[in-house]
């Protein structure tokens, strides 16, 4: 009874927004078009981005102004759901705004590391930061190196994980990524038992645990296969925490002498025993696939809960993903069946 009233409001909110995805008919009708302006159009008149448009002239936007656009429209629905949250689930959103704030500071790594003549281009993300993080828009943009991008850092908790990458030998942004997603994901790990409790517990718990190995599973399949590395090395890009793929089993797949023996491994997994991993790009969507189902499972089992605020954001960041790929298809005139293909997968 505590939760049906703790998330009653909630649960509303997000059915009501959850109604305004784009579904498999709408991503049909996208993937017809022909031009950039046209998919502008379109967007510009369905309910979920409606309002994030209503105000551009879609025959002036380019793709990357939807693009930041879309992300507008994320942020806009985080902002309803911390509005409607009470003080258990803030904290839960509060967990989840790393994520959003790990993908900023990789955006400014690659900034840095790549020297673009075009620096910075994040007004559109300062609102949003400004109110819910504290990492500063207006000091990373100063950035004119890794130096001072890590000292801009400073007073965050991702200015420690990263400053000790000043005593290695001249660090690549390969090394910076690492020490970051390994800084997060471990964190995070740590830190859910001390903001979420029981049941609440429980679900994140599967989720990020599920989340974690199926990571670590595309890495291993990645580097063996486009970059033909050693175990000793794949072991270092690993997330250090181990949920339902055990310690030995992972060591068996890091040292598999080959794809095919890994992808004969693979399948002896909890995520892949009834997966046939030898359609071509089955590794590489089955980790969004896998987790689809899991959330979706916990939504169903756990309709009053942080599953449904979870699923929602999962859904979300999905349907952005699937626009952005539809835009760069649409944008280098790609047949409509085979922009599809590009975003086969799980559906609404």
């Amino acid at each position: 009874m505590g939760n049906l009233l703790a998330y009653s409001g909630i649960v509303t909110k997000v059915r009501a927004m959850q109604a305004k995805l784009l579904t498999d008919e709408d991503f049909r009708n996208i993937a017809a078009f022909h031009t950039v302006t046209e998919v502008a159009a379109y967007l510009k008149e369905h309910p979920g981005y409606r309002n994030v448009l209503a105000d551009m002239d879609e025959n002036r936007l380019h793709r990357g102004e939807i693009e930041k656009l879309l992300v507008q429209s994320l942020y806009s629905d985080y902002t309803r759901l911390y509005r409607f949250s009470g003080m258990d689930q803030k904290k839960f959103l509060e967990l989840y705004l790393k994520r959003y704030e790990m993908n900023l500071i990789n955006y400014c790594l690659r900034i840095v590391f790549n020297h673009y003549q075009k620096p910075f281009d994040l007004d559109h993300k300062k609102i949003f930061f400004d109110k819910y993080s504290d990492l500063s828009i207006d000091k990373l943009i100063t950035s004119g190196n890794i130096s001072e991008l890590v000292e801009n850092l400073k007073g965050t908790e991702y200015y420690a994980p990263l400053k000790r990458l000043e005593n290695a030998e001249n660090p690549t942004l390969f090394d910076y990524d690492l020490a970051l997603n390994l800084y997060y994901f471990t964190t995070m790990w740590k830190k859910r038992k001390k903001i979420l409790k029981h049941k609440e517990l429980e679900i994140f718990t599967r989720d990020a645990g599920a989340k974690i190995d199926l990571l670590n599973l595309q890495w291993i399949y990645r580097a063996k296969k486009y970059y033909n590395m050693l175990p000793p090395d794949i072991s270092t890009l690993l997330i250090p925490i181990h949920y339902r793929i055990h310690v030995d089993q992972l060591k068996d797949l890091v040292e598999a002498p080959s794809v095919d023996e890994f992808l004969k491994l693979v399948t002896r997994t909890p995520y892949l025993c009834h997966t046939d991993t030898q359609t071509p790009a089955s590794i590489e969507t089955i980790y969004k696939d896998c987790l689809y189902r899991l959330y979706l499972a916990d939504r169903r089992s756990n309709p009053y809960s942080i599953a449904t605020v979870n699923t929602y954001l999962f859904l979300k960041e999905e349907e952005l993903d699937k626009l952005t790929t539809v835009l760069e298809c649409v944008r280098y005139g790609l047949p409509a069946r085979e922009t599809l293909t590009y975003i086969g997968g799980t559906a609404k």
